[in-house]
């Protein structure tokens, strides 16, 4: 066994777990992965949620409660969720506390449904925020062209927030506009600017296994030898165009007035394709002031397998361009693939939610009290 985890930790890199369960908080599991294997913080997605509520562990009092009542399956399952990511927050909150508001913190979404509504997702981000009630807490709102102006919205009225579903570099440079926006828009307001956090989480696999399937179908010599390459070019560019946002004029004044970065998040970093080392997304992505967020799955074989010797994305984005270049010259476009992946993600995302509302819905309906 390795410490790969604690020397992951010392060269900057934050350790969050892509999960949450109400069966995780109460038997003592997310406190033990805190104290055990340097996780400090939380990730959340309909998808997450969906199965942990139809998996059906530990919900079944909260249900029958808000069966009772005869609330909305909308409501059930703002109610359930809320409490889950609260708790995961108090549990977190002396990690919050010890890191000055950097880490100790669970993110929770908005509805998928909203991605392309701004003024919607603004609404959800402020009831999310206040029904939750945490300063560990970040909204997570999808980087859509929508999302892009709520975010500012939001982070101008002192939300802290995770942008999601980030694909493209030059959708992150706009992410990363927003932000410093939403940043100008606190500071007029007279907000605590260091009080704001957020984190821009930036998909990693499913552009292998996007770009992966179109060289297979290709079968050349080429295509083979540009498989498993893109992603990690991919963001080891997007945290380039991070270092140079975050050293501009615009982004000194900000700092100055008690701003701190967005950092750059790792998201989807279970490997997907047996083929790879399933460390490939975390051994390969290690910079400073970076967040990983893993699945259970991928925060063990980091634990058993990973290979941390330092920053290995300083120096590397000669190779990473030439690497996004030699799938381009093979007729793979870049822009089509970040933006089907987007479009995919929002529809995962739905799809997620939608099985969510059927679950809850026929939780509630065995749950409900008999009339009389």
């Amino acid at each position: 066994m390795t410490d790969a985890l604690k020397r992951l930790s010392e060269e900057g890199v934050a350790i969050w777990l892509d999960d949450l369960s109400r069966k995780r908080i109460t038997s003592g599991n997310l406190a033990e992965l805190i104290d055990q294997q340097h996780v400090v913080g939380v990730t959340t997605n309909p998808t997450i949620f969906q199965k942990a509520i139809s998996s059906g562990d530990g919900y079944d009092q909260q249900l029958s409660d808000l069966a009772a009542r005869k609330v909305t399956v909308e409501e059930a399952i703002r109610m359930i969720t809320t409490a889950d990511v609260r708790d995961a927050a108090d549990i977190l909150r002396p990690v919050f506390d010890a890191t000055d508001g950097q880490d100790g913190r669970v993110s929770i979404e908005v509805d998928p449904r909203l991605a392309h509504n701004t003024k919607a997702t603004v609404a959800e981000a402020k009831q999310l925020a206040w029904l939750v009630d945490r300063p560990n807490t970040l909204i997570k709102i999808p980087a859509t062209k929508a999302g892009l102006p709520a975010i500012t919205e939001v982070i101008g009225l002192g939300i802290s927030v995770n942008v999601t579903l980030i694909f493209s570099l030059e959708r992150y440079r706009e992410v990363m506009d927003a932000y410093l926006a939403g940043l100008e828009k606190a500071k007029e307001r007279g907000l605590d600017l260091s009080l704001i956090r957020s984190v821009a989480s930036f998909f990693v696999s499913r552009v292998d296994t996007e770009i992966d399937k179109r060289l297979d179908a290709l079968g050349t010599d080429e295509a083979k030898a540009a498989r498993g390459k893109a992603a990690v070019a991919n963001a080891r560019l997007a945290y380039e165009a991070y270092e140079e946002v975050f050293s501009t004029a615009r982004w000194s004044a900000l700092e100055n007035a008690g701003a701190r970065k967005q950092r750059p998040l790792w998201a989807s970093t279970g490997v997907k394709d047996p083929a790879y080392k399933p460390t490939l997304y975390v051994d390969d992505l290690v910079a400073p002031n970076t967040v990983n967020t893993m699945p259970e799955a991928t925060l063990q074989a980091t634990e058993e397998h990973g290979s941390i010797t330092g920053d290995t994305v300083a120096g590397t984005y000669e190779q990473a361009r030439a690497d996004i270049e030699a799938v381009e010259k093979l007729g793979i476009s870049y822009d089509d693939v970040v933006q089907l992946l987007e479009d995919e993600g929002v529809e995962k995302f739905e799809a997620s939610w939608n099985d969510l509302l059927k679950s809850t819905e026929a939780e509630l309906e065995r749950l409900a009290p008999s009339e009389g």
